[in-house]
Parts: structure tokens; C-alpha cells; sequence
């Protein structure tokens, strides 16, 4: 990805429906260049796809939580597609420590989230977190950084005293 790749992504990771004609400005080229090389970020997976982010307590689901399951290799087959098709699972990962998975779910209420609970026990012994506030919602990444020189999450060799 060039300059203008990473412009665009950033652009479009903060707004997705902003117009082709304000893009090709943002990054000084015509639309048309604009929307070859977007249609080449998607086909090279870069772009996976576009969503709409909804305010959930808006829509009724005042619950958020979080949901280590510890699920045996043997029962992750059947595991798998009933995780698929539970719409209040809004996130689901395979993860490492004393549980296999970590699942972010969303529910009206603690009622209906403790009977998801019930069900997901016959997979594997849970724990739950319920989130009480997200000070850092959902974000982008920021393609701009330089991974390779970015060195403030790396660890130091020297001590101050």
C-alpha cells in the first residue's frame, strides 16, 4: 500500500459512505482513480467490507458482556455452528490462557443473557463479564503507522533508577 492507499483506508474506516467525489479530493485524484484502486484494496482483502456501527442501547440491548467458555478440542465441530447462529453473539475468538474461547455478546437484559449462559454450559465451564461502560469503542486501525520503527510497546534493555 502507498500514501494514497493508506489515505483512502483511513478515510473510509472513519466514514464508509463518504462520497467518491470527496475521497478523490481528500487524495488529490479523480474518481475514477479513486475507485480503481479502492476496488483493488477489496480484491486484495485489505477492504474485507463496509458496516454500519448501531448505538446498541438505542435498539434495546442494554447488556454487554463478555464470555470465556472453555470448549474441548472434541466438541468444537458441533460448538462452532451453534455459535454461528446465535444472533446475540456479536464476536467470537479462539483464544489462549484457561479458556479456549471469548465471546462478546449483547442482550436486552441479564435474564436473557443468563439463559445463553445455560446454554453455552453444555460446552464448557464459563465465566462472564458484564461491561459496565467502553471509555474506547471500536476502532480502526491506523495503517499509517510504521510497525517496523514503532517501538513504544517494545520492551526497553535498560532500567532508570
Amino acid at each position: 500500500m502507498d500514501k494514497i492507499d493508506k489515505k483512502l483506508v483511513t478515510l473510509l474506516q472513519e466514514n464508509a459512505r463518504m462520497p467518491l467525489k470527496t475521497l478523490a479530493e481528500q487524495v488529490f485524484l479523480s474518481s475514477p482513480a479513486v475507485s480503481a484502486r479502492i476496488e483493488r484494496l477489496e480484491k486484495e482483502g485489505i477492504i474485507t467490507g463496509y458496516e454500519a456501527k448501531i448505538n446498541r442501547l438505542k435498539v434495546g440491548y442494554h447488556i454487554t458482556a463478555f464470555i470465556n467458555l472453555e470448549v474441548a478440542p472434541a466438541r468444537k465441530p458441533e460448538f462452532y455452528p451453534f455459535v454461528q447462529e446465535c444472533p446475540s453473539v456479536v464476536e467470537c475468538n479462539c483464544v489462549t490462557g484457561n479458556y479456549s474461547m471469548l465471546l462478546k455478546v449483547v442482550f436486552p437484559s441479564t435474564l436473557e443473557l443468563d439463559s445463553f449462559i445455560g446454554q453455552l454450559q453444555q460446552f464448557g465451564r464459563t465465566s462472564t463479564q458484564i461491561v459496565f461502560s467502553t471509555p474506547v469503542e471500536p476502532r480502526g486501525i491506523d495503517v499509517n503507522l510504521d510497525i517496523t520503527e514503532h517501538d513504544s510497546f517494545a520492551p526497553t534493555d535498560s532500567v532508570e533508577v
